[in-house]
């Protein structure tokens, strides 16, 4: 009985409650009278302390450090094998320095470098790598040149020309005809057509003439391109220059190739139901300049141009209000987003004329209103009667 529990019992025969707001007298009675709260008077006495086995203690002389093994261990406790405490540093540095890529031969490092170089370079990639890296140093330390239009020959051809390349060549399949009339120096004015509701005919042209001539083609081009910010400067920077009669008599004195378009906006910007109708030539400025000049003219026509972006309508009135000559509606643009502004592949013919020789005039020739009129209007009829040619010959429109 004196290990009983003892329940009190208070008034409405709840246990320990008495009014059930609080004990009972009696229950207040029974509680310890030490302080010692009541749940705990009916908890189980502790067990004993489990005997441990004695360990004789020897006094310490001086206070080891952290990094010192203990001088005793309990013989309760495992001892560590000498093969995980050696290692056991090591590990750990390595878990705290080691990375994904740490540990990699510096022969596995240099032959990875080696596979790449030839993938981006081709077998030749030692000098080619070697020249890039050259072309760098001069970007870095300014020294390149650039004439007084804003060209760079070394950006043109080593990034502009090679983006353009692929397109030419995989994309469009250009063929290329008459490259032997254009003159090997000096300078020429090549006068072509201009189609495609976007002026990619030139773009293209640039890049043909310089992959079978070596030649750069300095295109005039209209204002609006460069007002814009950045098309500007990288217009400049290929090549391009403002389309009037005092820089493109320059150039031509300077021995450059001169590419021109007649026709402008009236040209790329003509719906699809009239490609290949050549629209207006102008007053003839280019005429008056190359007869300022002497150079000859090389007429080129170009068929393909017009399927890459066939027009079927325009909105004038927001082109109004973006300052633009048209706003385009294709068969996929604006239907299909950013999707449709993808040139459809079509097949392109390139044919570069008999040069029409003009320093067989008088000196004041240019100034002849009818004699530059007779000369605009048989570049243009030499132009029409060679995309009839061609459009005879060509098999399809894609191929």
């Amino acid at each position: 009985m004196a290990d009983a529990d003892i329940i009190p019992i208070g008034t409405r025969g709840q246990p320990g409650r008495g009014t059930g707001k609080r004990p009972s007298a009696a229950a207040r009675g029974l509680a310890p009278k030490t302080g010692t709260p009541r749940k705990a008077a009916a908890k189980k006495p502790a067990a004993p302390p489990k005997e441990r086995t004695p360990v004789e203690e020897k006094p310490v002389l001086e206070t080891p450090s952290l990094l010192d093994a203990p001088a005793d261990v309990p013989a309760d406790v495992p001892a560590v094998p000498a093969e995980v405490t050696a290692t056991a540093p090591a590990a750990r540095t390595d878990e705290r320095g080691a990375g994904p890529l740490a540990g990699i031969p510096a022969g596995d490092w240099l032959a990875a470098f080696q596979h790449a170089s030839r993938e981006l370079f081709g077998d030749q990639w030692e000098p080619q790598l070697a020249r890039f890296l050259a072309f760098l140093r001069r970007r870095v330390t300014g020294d390149y040149s650039v004439d007084e239009y804003g060209f760079d020959p070394e950006v043109t051809e080593r990034f502009f020309m090679a983006a353009l390349r692929p397109l030419a060549q995989k994309w469009f399949r250009i063929e290329v005809r008459g490259v032997e009339n254009i003159p090997a120096e000096g300078g020429a004015l090549v006068v072509s057509n201009h189609s495609g509701t976007v002026p990619v005919d030139g773009l293209m042209t640039m890049v043909s003439i310089h992959d079978h001539t070596g030649r750069f083609l300095r295109p005039l081009g209209a204002d609006l391109v460069f007002r814009l910010p950045v098309v500007g400067s990288v217009a400049r920077k290929g090549g391009a220059t403002l389309a009037c009669s005092e820089d493109a008599e320059r150039m031509l004195r300077g021995g450059e190739l001169v590419g021109v378009w007649p026709e402008g906006f009236k040209g790329i910007g003509k719906p699809f139901s009239e490609r290949y109708k050549l629209q207006r030539f102008g007053r003839g400025g280019f005429v008056s300049a190359a007869l300022r000049t002497g150079v000859p003219i090389v007429p080129l026509s170009v068929v393909g141009a017009e399927e890459i972006y066939p027009l079927v309508g325009n909105i004038p009135s927001l082109a109004r209000l973006l300052g633009v000559p048209y706003i385009p509606i294709t068969p996929l643009f604006p239907l299909l987003g950013p999707l449709g502004l993808v040139p459809l592949p079509s097949k392109w013919l390139l044919e570069f004329g008999e040069p029409i020789r003009t320093d067989e005039y008088d000196d004041g020739a240019a100034e002849d209103p009818m004699l530059v009129f007779n000369v605009t209007d048989q570049v243009r009829e030499t132009i029409q009667q060679t995309l009839y040619s061609l459009l005879m010959q060509r098999e399809s429109v894609f191929r």
